[in-house]
């Protein structure tokens, strides 16, 4: 009923950026929270920047000052740019919202099924 597709990724060397994008469609009455987490090879998912409905925002520190996450409502998309790309930053990056199918629902958590993010000289 839900679906998040991620694109943007790829790779890039050592101080490089990428713009990730995140789209969500079908049945969409309204979205909460978005988030960035990702997960390299052989490690845990780790939330890297989350975005609320009104805006507020908070990353991880590894990322702080360098990733920005932004939304678009009225496309239902949550953007994650980053900047100064580490070799450490290389991971999958998967989306996720939380949103609610109707008026009047509670709502629930989706997730996409991740783009390939790759820093490398």
């Amino acid at each position: 009923q839900v679906q998040l597709v991620e694109s943007g990724g790829g790779e890039v060397q050592p101080g490089g950026s990428l713009r990730l994008s995140c789209a969500a469609s079908g049945r969409i009455f309204s979205i909460d929270a978005m988030s960035w987490y990702r997960q390299a090879p052989g490690g845990q998912r780790e939330r890297v920047a989350r975005i609320t409905s009104g805006g507020y925002t908070n990353y991880a520190d590894s990322v702080q000052g360098r990733f920005t996450i932004s939304r678009d409502d009225a496309k239902n998309t949550v953007y994650l740019q980053m900047n100064s790309l580490k070799t450490e930053d290389t991971a999958t990056y998967v989306c996720n919202a939380d949103i609610r199918p109707q008026i009047g629902s509670m709502s629930y958590g989706f997730w996409g099924e991740g783009t390939r993010v790759t820093v490398s000289s």
